[in-house]
Formats: structure tokens, sequence, C-alpha cells
């Protein structure tokens, strides 16, 4: 009995080893982000390259986005451990780049390269606890997981600027090398997966570059439609026009493909369609209103861009707690429907309150229906990745948390593009309409607004631009919240499959935990005895009902 005591706390210990680990190269990914966002001004001017400054965010979200479903499909192929590494060593690489850049060229050219490895951060680090941690167990990490989502969201900012108004904004880039350089050690010290069997995997060459093309048409319409370029413009419709052809084209190679990289049988899961779509939609409304709010409050309320940073604390610290209170509630009663549905409720509602913002509203009442936002947010966005986790065999856990994850970063562009679009065409408008001398120029007078020239206008030239922001933005919050009840209804058709509190691994080599050295044990695995699971579990066969077995 004191030995099982002792094997169990070292394997606690050595998954929660593993875990900062993950956490930390997932803090290193998300905060890329957005640490640029607060920096950029100063970066652009320092190398010259205004007219570039939107492709130092670009080429990270698009380098991230085409990445993800491969390296979800590879570490289900030829296993994660290795992969994990090597996207560690391009994020790192990355750096170098950026760090050194001297012209926007390079500058660009090392944002792309971290999003190749940051891509690989994100999707590697959730599917390795799906290696380690039982379905069971693994809520109150993934609760830990999206709070770092959003630690990220609000600290990364707050440190670009700290940043660059300090030792300069180059460290954004020379931060991630020793935090790089420690993340690799623990995945070679204490990172032990489950070992794939040798075999040559087929890959999905062509879908991988069909997805690629599809990938970098929408983020691009999505980046460009509307800013760089009008909607109606020869490059948006040509960019359309290629996103929806490469998808046609992507779904017929699927079918034949021998290894897809996104295999068509995972819309064939109820459960994977339904938290899937949610999930998008939840991307296009978080993204959406969290791209504006930071402008909104600085143009209205007349904070600087750091208080700006400081006055979103709130939204994190109730996203801290209900996605890490919702993780503990998951692994003690293993019931977790309930939580996405009223996430996504308590979204909707904070949607109406902050519709309703007004110029004179007090800012800790502003700060209040972001925390509501924060917490619904919570209750929801892990919940999703977990339960698609848990309907799929562990041979498929990294290519439908990959997919999964796809469609979220895919909702996140599709939500900011569509804010923005609303936004600006409205401010535009109501611009020109209650300032009559800038009817002529409208686009013109809206660009050169900055918080610092508005709290310096006069008071009723301030007080119109002011209006016009605050009648710009709120009616867009009203106009996302029929599309979260959507989500809501869909999560009501979700299958509570019970929770899976053992490891089975397809197409891996079972281990005997109480007879190999703790060197050679999976962590978190636990002793199988595979004559008594049913074959079609093992081999990731359905049960008769078209569930993916959850094996107890």
């Amino acid at each position: 009995m004191s030995t099982d005591n002792s094997d169990l706390r070292e394997n606690k210990r050595n998954v929660m080893l593993v875990f900062i680990g993950l956490m930390v190269t997932m803090l290193l990914a998300s905060l890329d982000q957005t640490i640029f966002s607060t920096a950029l001004p100063t970066i652009v001017g320092e190398l010259n390259g205004v007219d570039h400054m939107l492709w130092v965010t670009t080429a990270y979200i698009l380098a991230t986005t085409i990445v993800m479903p491969v390296y979800g499909k590879l570490g289900d192929l030829v296993g994660r451990k290795g992969l994990f590494i090597a996207a560690i060593g391009l994020f790192i690489a990355g750096s170098v780049i950026g760090g050194l850049a001297g012209d926007m060229g390079w500058l660009i050219a090392g944002r792309a390269v971290q999003g190749l490895g940051g891509g690989g951060l994100m999707i590697l680090s959730q599917a390795i606890i799906a290696d380690v941690v039982p379905a069971r167990e693994r809520g109150k990490y993934m609760g830990v997981m999206g709070g770092v989502f959003a630690l990220s969201s609000i600290a990364g900012p707050l440190l670009g600027g700290w940043f660059t108004e300090g030792i300069g904004w180059r460290w954004a880039f020379w931060m991630n090398l020793p935090l790089g350089g420690l993340a690799i050690l623990a995945a070679v010290l204490f990172l032990r997966l489950p070992k794939i069997e040798n075999r040559k995997p087929r890959l999905d060459v062509a879908g991988m570059i069909l997805l690629a093309i599809a990938s970098t048409c929408l983020v691009l319409v999505t980046t460009w439609g509307g800013n760089t370029y009008e909607w109606d413009s020869l490059i948006i419709i040509s960019l359309i026009v290629g996103g929806v052809l490469s998808a046609v084209a992507f779904v017929f190679v699927e079918r034949r493909a021998v290894e897809p990289i996104m295999p068509l049988h995972l819309f064939a899961e109820r459960n994977f369609n339904l938290t899937t779509i949610a999930g998008l939609i939840i991307g296009i409304a978080m993204f959406g209103a969290l791209a504006y709010i930071p402008t909104y409050l600085q143009m209205v309320t007349g904070v600087n861009a750091t208080q700006a940073g400081y006055l979103m604390i709130p939204m994190l610290a109730a996203l801290l707690v209900s996605s890490i209170g919702s993780g503990i509630l998951i692994t003690k009663y293993g019931r977790y429907k309930w939580m996405p549905i009223l996430g996504t409720l308590i979204v909707a509602v904070s949607l109406v309150l902050l519709s309703t913002m007004t110029p004179d509203m007090e800012i800790w009442v502003l700060c209040s229906y972001l925390a509501i936002m924060g917490f619904g947010l919570g209750l929801a966005m892990q919940v999703l990745v977990l339960v698609v986790q848990n309907t799929f065999p562990a041979s498929e856990v990294g290519t439908a948390t990959a997919s999964n994850n796809y469609f979220r970063e895919i909702g996140a562009s599709l939500g900011s593009a569509i804010v923005g679009s609303l936004f600006v065409a409205r401010l535009t408008d109501l611009l020109a309409e209650r300032m009559p001398g800038t009817a002529g120029s409208p686009e013109t007078d809206t660009n050169s607004f900055t918080p610092t020239m508005v709290k310096e206008l006069p008071g009723p030239v301030k007080d119109i631009v002011v209006g016009a922001y605050n009648d710009s933005l709120t009616p867009v919050f009203l106009y996302m919240t029929p599309l979260i009840l959507v989500a809501a209804v869909l999560l009501c058709f979700v299958k509570e499959v019970p929770l899976a509190t053992t490891i089975v691994q397809e197409g891996m080599t079972p281990i005997d935990t109480t007879a190999a050295p703790v060197g050679d044990t999976p962590v978190g695995a636990r002793a199988v005895d595979v004559d008594s699971v049913d074959a079609d579990s093992v081999s990731g066969g359905k049960t008769p009902g078209g569930e993916a077995p959850a094996i107890r």
C-alpha cells in the first residue's frame, strides 16, 4: 500500500512539473498574439514601416492558424514530445530573428516563424494534457489553461507598453529565450508520453496545402476587408473566390486521403459539430468585443492605453475564477454539460449590458459588465475542448483538438473583422452627420482622431466625437447577442458522455506501470489490463450508439 501511495505521489508530482512547463509555453504563444498591440507605433516608427504595420500581427495569426491542424495530426501519427520541442525551438528562432530585425521585412519574417512554433505550442499543450491526465481529472487543468489565455489577452498589451516605454520593444522578443529554454528543459526531463508504434505515416500534403490556402484567404479577407481594401475591390473578391474554391477542393482531397489532416469523420460526431460551432461563435463574440473595448475606453472615458489595460483586469479576474472553478467542479462531480450553456447565456447578458453603455457611465459599472462577460467565457471555453477530447479515442485527440481550435481561431478573425467593419462604417457616418464640416472627407477625419487629440478638443466638438464613438460601438454588442443565443441552444443538444477515468492509447505500446522504471513510465498513465478491455475500445472503434468509448 505504501509503495502504491508513493507511486501515486510521484505521478502527481511529475504531472504538475509537466503542467507547469506546458503553461509557460502556452503563455509564450498566447502573449505574442497581443504583446505588440501597444508597441507597434514605436516599432514601425523606428523601422520606417508604417505601411506594413498590419503584417506584424497578421503574420503571426496567419502562421498560427495554418499550422494548428498540421501539428494536431502529426502529433497523433508520430508522437508529440519531439514535435513539442521542435515547436519551442521554432518559436525561439523567430524571437531571435525579430529581436535582431533591422527592418520591417525581417521583423515580419520573425513574427511568421514565431507563429509556426506558437501554433504548435497551443495545440500540443492541450493534447499532451490528454495524453497524461484522464478526462475526469482533466477539468482542473483545462480550467487553468483557459486562465492562461485570459491572462495573456490583458498582460500582453501591458507588457508591450512597459517594454516600449522602458528597456525597449526588442525585449518582447528577448524574454522568450530564457523562458523557451526552460520549457525545453522541462520537456526533456519530465515529459514522458505513451510510445507510438514505429510506422511510416503517409502525410496528407495536398490537404495541408489546400487548408493553408483557404486559411490564408480567409485571414487576409478578414484583415484587409474594409480597411486596406474596399469589400468590393478585386483583391478581396479574388481572395473570397480563392478561399471557397480551395475549401471545396480540400473536402474532396480529405475524402480520399489515407491520413487526412482533418478527417471528415470528425464531423459525423454530434458533440464535435455542436461544440466546434459554439466555439467559433464564442470566438467571434469574445475577440470582436475585446478588440475594440480598449479603444472605447480611451476615446470615451479619456484614459490612456496602460490604464485601459488595467480596466480590463476585472474581466480577467472573473474569467480566472470561473475557468478554474468549473474545472474543479468537473473533476469532483464529473458533470459538465450545464457549464457552457450557462456560460454562453451569461455572455449574452453581458453583451446586452455593454450595449447600454453611455459616455457618462461610471467606469466601475462598465468594468462590472466586462467581469460578467469574463465569468461567462470562463465557464464555456475550455469545457468545449474537454468535450471534444472525450468524444474521440486517444489516437485522435490531437487531430480533434487542433480542428476545434482551428475553427475558434477562424471565429476570432471573423469577430475582429465583423465588429471592426460595423464600427468603422457607423463611426464614419455618425461623424459626417453630426459634424457637417467633415462631410467632405469623413474617412480622413475619422482616422485622424487619437485619444490625446480628442481630450484637447473644445467641449462641444469633444462631446460629438465621444458620442459618435459610443453610438458606433454599443449597437454592435446587441447585434452579436442573437448569435451567442444560437450557441447556447446548440449546446443544449450536446450529449453528456461520462468522462473517462483512465487512458487507453490506440496503436501505442501497453505499459505496465508496476514493472517499468520511472523514466519509462508515461506520466499519469495507469496500468491497463489489455485482456479485460473491449477490443473495439482499444482499436478506437465506436459503440453501437456511435459514440466514442469512454473507458473508465
